[in-house]
């Protein structure tokens, strides 16, 4: 994601139709931050992107446990590992906790404007 100096962009990733994603989107827009978004409908995030949010966060948050999906591939019991669940969580997006967002650096999983604020600034 490159900008100009003083320009701020986010990366969101997620679902056009998941609430929090819509939310997360005008969030950024309604303060005229540069969005790009990556439809999980389109295209799933990659091992090295669900990365970066595990190692910040852990791949149980990652995991939307609550989630329509979850329920339909019937993973309630399932007790895999760090990999095994990256794995699956890139070949099946829908079982992701949404929006994944990320600014420069910085990442969030799931609805998190205070964070957001304060990259921001506003």
């Amino acid at each position: 994601m490159s900008s100009l100096p003083g320009q701020i962009e986010v990366q969101i990733l997620g679902t056009k139709k998941h609430s929090d994603t819509r939310k997360a989107e005008r969030f950024f827009k309604e303060r005229r931050i540069k969005v790009h978004f990556m439809d999980f409908a389109i295209r799933a995030p990659s091992l090295g992107e669900l990365r970066r949010f595990s190692q910040k966060y852990g791949v149980e948050k990652l995991i939307d446990r609550e989630g329509k999906r979850f329920a339909e591939m019937g993973l309630g019991p399932s007790r895999y590992g760090e990999e095994k669940w990256l794995t699956l969580l890139s070949e099946e997006p829908l079982l992701l906790v949404q929006p994944l967002v990320r600014f420069q650096q910085k990442v969030t999983v799931g609805l998190a404007e205070a964070t957001w604020k304060e990259w921001v600034g506003r």
